[in-house]
Order: C-alpha cells, then structure tokens, then sequence
C-alpha cells in the first residue's frame, strides 16, 4: 500500500481545487442575482465547449457515452443544482448536501457489480444521512424540503456521470468534459425556454452586469478547465486513496466562503449537520485505508 503524502506543491494545487470548487457556490449565487438558472447552466456549458473544442481533441470514447455523460452532468447535476440554488437552499448547505454523490455512486457501482454492502458502508451513510434530516428539519429560509430534495437529485445525477465517465475508461478528463459539454448544451436550452421562457432569457441576458459575466467565465474556466485538469494531473501522478480524501474540504470552503462573503449564518444545527455528513464522508474514504494499516501492524 502506499501511503507516501503529497509533496508540498502537489498539496498545494490539490488545496487550490477544493477552494474553487468550494467558493464556487458563491459564484452561483452572484450570477443567480441576474440570470435564470437554466439559461446560466446552459451558458457555462456554452463557455466550457468553446472554444476549447478547436484545442482538445475528442477522447476516443462512444459517443453515446459523451452524451449520457453531458445529459446527467448538465441538465441533471448543474441544472438542478442551480434551480435549487436560486432560493431553496443556501450556497453553504448546498455545497455540502451535494457531496452525498459519493454515496449513490457506491450504490449504483454495487448495483452493477453485485457488490454486498459493507458494515463501515452503512455506519458512513446513516451518518451523512442523519446530517441531511437535520438540515431537512432545521432548515428554515437556509434551505426548504424542495432545495434539499433537488440537491439530493443533483448529487444522483453527478453519480450517474461518475459511473458513465468510469465506463469510458482511462481519458483525458478535460477534453472528456469539454466534448460531453456538447450533449448539455441541448436540453439546459430547450428546458429554460420552456419553464423560464424567452421574456426572461432576454432580461437575464440584458440586466447582466460585469460581475456575473465573471461568475458565467468562472464556472468555465476556473471551476471545469482548471478543476478538472488539475485533479486528473493530480490522479494520474498519485493513487486516489492520497488524492480524493481532499475533496472533503470542498463543503468546508462552500460553508466558510458562504458565511464570509454573503454573511450565511452558521447556528449550532447547521454546525452538527455539518459535521455529521463529513464524518460519514470521512469514514467511508477513509476506513479501508485505516483498516488495512491495522491489519499490517498486528500480521
């Protein structure tokens, strides 16, 4: 097993990831102020496509594959989420109830591979799910029964791509996420003419100003170009078990950019919700890895 940590840099740049994908949540929420979400989730799949599509070759998967990947990261993950966003749940409790992808990827992974569940399995999501009731009951403002519920979806949606993305086998994630951005484009479109309408395209577009044009570049450039490339340079040079357990810093950046920026308050059940879902995030990433440097220590 290796258990040889990050170098410094390596760290660094990992650190960097999780703090944009974290702090992205208030993005959103700026560029929220002015633009539909489904015109918004359309126009970062736009900005992800082009032009970087004249500069990454398409990765030598099916195309089919591309599109399953585009449709549930896209309309599923985003769309949903940034509905959800735009007065259902807060950036903070949003960039933390999304993370709970990891436990339906688990479970669609066992599904397909007939894989029984584990004991530390279980123990990890009645943790997390025990945070998310928590946050469904003492939500209020910060986040309704419909904001928790559309998060959830998203975060299914997000495990539906992470299964397709791993059925395409080892590829380049940028270019992957930059030709899929092809199949998002499509329905985020065709869903925001129809439950937003044109009236509302127009103004969305019209009343942006300058700092939402940024949030729109920022969800393309600094959240799936740099993010993503990033973390695949770091996996590639690094086995996952090193790399993946950083993500569990996303939700803590998403709750302490939220409460600095945009003043989220941070009561003493959001505290406990918070850390009742990333222990169970903690267990689950974290356990065979601890179980199995026991087990050295005593063979």
């Amino acid at each position: 097993m290796n258990d040889t940590p990050l170098p410094l840099r390596h760290f660094l740049l990992a650190l960097a990831v999780v703090a944009v994908w974290g702090t992205n949540f208030v993005v959103i929420r700026v560029a929220l102020d002015h633009l539909p979400p489904l015109l918004f989730a359309t126009l970062r799949f736009t900005l992800v496509l082009l032009p970087m599509a004249f500069f990454v070759k398409r990765p030598k998967v099916p195309w089919s594959n591309l599109a399953a990947y585009g449709v549930l990261i896209g309309a599923g993950q985003f769309g949903l989420l940034f509905v959800a966003m735009q007065g259902h749940i807060s950036p903070g409790l949003a960039s933390l109830v999304v993370q709970t992808q990891v436990f339906f990827t688990i479970g669609m992974a066992m599904k397909i591979s007939g894989e029984k569940v584990r004991g530390f399995q279980v123990a990890a999501l009645l943790l997390a799910a025990s945070g998310i009731v928590l946050i469904a009951a003492h939500g209020g403002g910060a986040a309704t029964p419909v904001g928790v519920g559309l998060v959830l979806a998203a975060a299914a949606s997000w495990a539906g791509g992470n299964i397709v993305a791993r059925q395409a086998g080892p590829v380049n994630m940028l270019a992957y996420v930059v030709w899929a951005s092809l199949f998002s484009i499509p329905p985020l479109l065709a869903m925001s003419l129809w439950l937003e309408g044109w009236p509302a395209i127009v103004a969305g577009v019209t009343h942006a100003d300058a700092l939402t044009w940024g949030a729109v570049a920022w969800q393309a450039v600094g959240n799936t170009m740099f993010g993503y490339a990033a973390w695949g340079w770091l996996l590639h040079r690094h086995p996952a078990a090193t790399v993946t357990p950083m993500a569990l810093l996303v939700p803590v950046f998403g709750m302490g950019a939220s409460a600095l920026l945009l003043h989220e308050a941070l009561p003493g059940w959001k505290l406990a919700a918070a850390a009742l879902v990333l222990s169970g995030l903690a267990v689950n990433m974290l356990w065979p890895k601890f179980r199995a440097r026991l087990t050295a220590r005593t063979a």
